[in-house]
């Protein structure tokens, strides 16, 4: 399969929170599928409604964001480098996740202090640069839309990307913009979503994806941390 985009993600392993990830989604990153929704009761919208934002990218926390590939660059060069940075990465540990509201979305998000994952992340986001084309001027204007801070627009400059390093905050997305139907979509899905959290929450292996021209993501090659 040929891919437009790639990026570095967290992905549960196969198990019960991807599988019900990926049913509340509509999308199975690992297997590159549909996955019919399940039945919540007492949402205020329909599903496929409340997920149709990121249903394209799989139940996933974002690592490295989505990049097109650099000029001489190639996806065996990039496979063999992800492959090598996930050889020299630790495991890490955190409290756990919880359902929580993000602005006008929701996300499963990190219980106490990050900074362990946050120094990951900058590991693969530096390591992995030079497989990064320059973000085109269409997507810088994208992403000035949203107000940068003066330090945001220096990480857009330098990494193609507003929120990594000291702005990375780990967040696996579960809705699109709900605005005043957020609160009530978390207290729906919470009961469901629950026992499937894990505590502790252990990021040990990463996953390189990619996206297929129709926009959807999969999974290309998982790889446990071992360093």
């Amino acid at each position: 399969m040929q891919f437009r985009r790639y990026g570095i993600y967290y992905t549960p392993r196969p198990g019960a929170l991807a599988d019900f990830g990926a049913a509340w989604l509509g999308w199975d990153v690992i297997t590159g599928t549909a996955v019919a929704h399940p039945h919540v009761n007492d949402l205020p919208l329909q599903i496929a409604e409340i997920t149709a934002t990121p249903r394209k990218y799989g139940l996933h926390g974002t690592i490295k964001p989505p990049f097109f590939l650099a000029e001489g660059t190639e996806i065996a060069g990039l496979r063999s480098a992800f492959s090598a940075l996930c050889t020299n990465l630790a495991p890490v540990a955190l409290d756990g996740l919880q359902l929580s509201r993000i602005g006008s979305f929701i996300a499963l998000t990190i219980i106490g202090d990050q900074a362990s994952l946050a120094a990951l992340a900058g590991h693969a986001v530096r390591d992995l640069d030079a497989f990064r084309a320059p973000p085109s001027a269409d997507e810088l204007e994208r992403r000035r839309k949203s107000s940068l801070s003066a330090r945001q627009e220096q990480l857009l400059a330098q990494w193609g990307y507003p929120y990594v390093m000291d702005e990375f905050r780990f967040h696996i997305t579960m809705s699109g913009r709900l605005g005043k139907n957020a609160e009530a979509t978390i207290a729906a899905l919470t009961p469901h979503v629950t026992p499937f959290l894990p505590t502790p929450f252990v990021v040990d292996s990463l996953t390189l994806v990619g996206e297929d021209e129709a926009g959807m993501f999969h999974e290309i090659q998982r790889h446990t941390l071992t360093g």
